[in-house]
This record gives C-alpha cells, sequence and structure tokens, in this order.
C-alpha cells in the first residue's frame, strides 16, 4: 500500500525567521491580503509583518475582522476586501482562526460560491500562494491541507479540506508566541498534543506521519509545563512551535481521531475555542479508545519516558493516560461545566453533537470501532 504525504512548499523555522523569509514572501505576488484579528494588531505583529512585506517590495491590504472561531461570514467579508484591494495572494498571522480564514478566502477566490459549497469535497484547483505565520504553538494549520469554519446557518464546524489549501510558506518565528498568555499557551498546546496523538493512533497512520507524530508527543510532553509557566522561556517556546509545526504534518497525512471529532460540535454550539474544546475532552477520549491501539499508547508512553522497554503494553498504556491527566491538571484546563457550559443545554444537544461528530469522519479513523451511540454515551461521561 502506498501513502502520499504532502508538507508546505517552504517553511522557515527558528529565530528572526520572519526577516529571513522576506524574499520568499517577495516572490508570491504583487500585492497580499494580511488576514489577522484586532489582537495581532494590538501586540504589534500585524505591524512586524508590514514592515517586512513594505522592506521586500510588497504591498498589502489588512483585513483584521478574523473572530475567536471563523465564520462563513467573516470569510465572506474578507473575500470581499480582497478583491476590493485587487490582492493576488494571502499572508495570515495569528492562531489557527486567522489561516484556517485565510484558507476559505483563497478558496472561495478562486472557485466561488459559499464555503458550505466545500464540505465533503476535495479542493484541487490552483489557489492564490498563501503565507501562514502561526502566533500560537498548536493548531498546525500552517502545515495542513484543512481549514474548519463555522456555517452560521447550521452552526456546524465545517471541516473542509484539500491540497490545495496547503500553504505555500509557513514561517515558524517563536518571537510571536512569546506573547501569547498562558491559558492561550495551555490550549492550544494541548491541541498540538492531540494531534500527535491522534495522528500515531489514527487508522490512517503511516511511517513518515508517525516519525513526526512521535518526536511532537516527546517534544509537548517535556515542554508544555515549561512554556505555560514561565512564558519568556525562548527555548520552550522554540521546542513548543517546533512540535506543534511537527503535528500539524504528522495530522494532515494521517487525519485525526475521536477528539477532534466530538470538540467540534461542543466548540460549535457553545462557542468554545477549539483547542480548548479538544483539552477538555482529550482524557476521557483516551480512556475510552485506547483498548483500540493498544501497541501504539503504549508508545508514547515510553517516548515520554512514563514506560520503560520491558514495561508490559498494556501497563504502559494507562501510565500513559495517567500522564496526560496529569499534565491537563497542572496546565489548569477546566473542565466543561467549570469553563461555564449549561448542563441542560449539553445534555439537550447530545444527539446533535453525536450525530455532527459521526457525520465529520473522524472518529471513523479511531482504531477502536466508534458509532452514534457510542459517541452519544461518550459525551454523557464528559460532563461527569
Amino acid at each position: 500500500m502506498s501513502h502520499v504525504f504532502l508538507t508546505p512548499h517552504k517553511i522557515v523555522s527558528g529565530r528572526d525567521a520572519l526577516n529571513d523569509a522576506a524574499g520568499a514572501l517577495a516572490k508570491m505576488g504583487r500585492k497580499a491580503l494580511v488576514v489577522t484579528d484586532g489582537m495581532m494588531e494590538k501586540l504589534g505583529n500585524v505591524d512586524k509583518v508590514c514592515q517586512v512585506l513594505e522592506g521586500a517590495g510588497v504591498a498589502y491590504s489588512v483585513f483584521a475582522q478574523v473572530n475567536c472561531e471563523p465564520t462563513d461570514q467573516v470569510v465572506d467579508a474578507g473575500l470581499a476586501q480582497y478583491r476590493e484591494a485587487e490582492c493576488d495572494f494571502l499572508v495570515a498571522i495569528g492562531g489557527g482562526s486567522p489561516i484556517d480564514t485565510m484558507k476559505a478566502i483563497a478558496m472561495l477566490a478562486v472557485c466561488g460560491g459559499r464555503a458550505a459549497d466545500y464540505m465533503g469535497k476535495v479542493v484541487e484547483e490552483k489557489l492564490p500562494a498563501m503565507a501562514a505565520i502561526p502566533t500560537t504553538a498548536g493548531t498546525g494549520s500552517e502545515a495542513t491541507q484543512f481549514t474548519i469554519i463555522t456555517d452560521t446557518a447550521t452552526e456546524v464546524k465545517m471541516l473542509l479540506k484539500g491540497p490545495s489549501l496547503l500553504p505555500e510558506l509557513a514561517i515558524i518565528d517563536p518571537q510571536f508566541t512569546l506573547t501569547a498568555p498562558p491559558a492561550i499557551t495551555a490550549a492550544t498546546g494541548v491541541d498540538a498534543f492531540t494531534h500527535a496523538i491522534e495522528a500515531y493512533t489514527s487508522r490512517k497512520a503511516q511511517p513518515i506521519s508517525d516519525t513526526f507524530a512521535l518526536s511532537a508527543v516527546k517534544r509537548i510532553f517535556a515542554n508544555l509545563k515549561q512554556a505555560y509557566d514561565h512564558g519568556d522561556d525562548v527555548e520552550a517556546r522554540i521546542q513548543m512551535s517546533v512540535a506543534s509545526l511537527e503535528a500539524g504534518i504528522a495530522f494532515n497525512n494521517s487525519s485525526v481521531t475521536i477528539v477532534h471529532g466530538m470538540s467540534r460540535p461542543i466548540g460549535a454550539l457553545f462557542h468554545v475555542p477549539h483547542g480548548l474544546s479538544n483539552a477538555m475532552l482529550l482524557e476521557e477520549c483516551l480512556r475510552d479508545v485506547a483498548c483500540g491501539a493498544v501497541e501504539r499508547f503504549a508508545d508514547l508512553a515510553r517516548q515520554c519516558r512514563l514506560a520503560g522497554s520491558k514495561t508490559p503494553d498494556e501497563e504502559a498504556k494507562d501510565a500513559f493516560i495517567a500522564g496526560v491527566a496529569q499534565l491537563l491538571q497542572s496546565i489548569d484546563i477546566p473542565t466543561l461545566a467549570q469553563y461555564g457550559i449549561d448542563q441542560d443545554a449539553y445534555f439537550a444537544s447530545i444527539d446533535k453533537m453525536a450525530q455532527d461528530a459521526f457525520d465529520s469522519g473522524s472518529p471513523s479513523n479511531t482504531r477502536k470501532e466508534m458509532d452514534v451511540p457510542a459517541i452519544k454515551a461518550l459525551y454523557e461521561r464528559m460532563w461527569k
């Protein structure tokens, strides 16, 4: 059986990566739509990108209307500005939301229609060039062929995909992650951790994605708590940035599983940021599905030094889940109730969430067989 393995065309990473990528940005087009959010403007990060573009002789127009979780309405607004400003390529700076929004704008600029028209399809048309500059070590969107956009008409987080959505250029500069506050560091870090765990335990895992996934799990387990406790630790931030990229590359080629499938409906209905919803579900999901991939979870335990080479796989698997639980507690990941989700509204939504999760396709990648009733039961246990 053969495998296809996709990565961004070019990755520039490490200190001063943004400045060193100026030449690559200059070759991407004449005028960029810079897709971002208001916080990136306040922090001065957008100015840094614009200065590099100016120095490279590239014109730009800034679209800073991206919200916490991007919607089809925000994408439409960005598309209108892209056309009105006569841009010919795009640059995103921010977390996963600006990067995902950029991808959807690029898609509609060429393919037309609405974002919802592409749910369940594979986007392969040639799109405008895209550069992604992540400011969190978490989503991995800079290295994936996926984008998540909420359909405001149906309250469904749509997973849109296709090789054309993979950015041409990924700029991994740790200077930007230094501004992430502890809560964002925790949620996005666990998002990357989830990407790597699910990539390694997915039915679609392949040898090359395994290499990236294992490396990411090891880096995150060793560095996330340090980055959370000491946000100015540049080395911890560098390690987390590299791990997030590795995790993105891994799941881009092997897909995600039950956690992502179940977290998207919670995010759509209760407006929970994607990384945080993953973090809140991670431990219970792993406890439920690890029996379907005991050997793989045992491998993860050994990578994190939670088990030795002679530890029985079943025992090592349990040690990994215990280690994950301890890590989540140490970085103050809240429960669904602690976050403020209403219990009655949550239980009233379980049928819809379970069906939406199953329909997304992600749970089918889990090595334990999952159906709608099993997902419903897992949602019910989540609250406890």
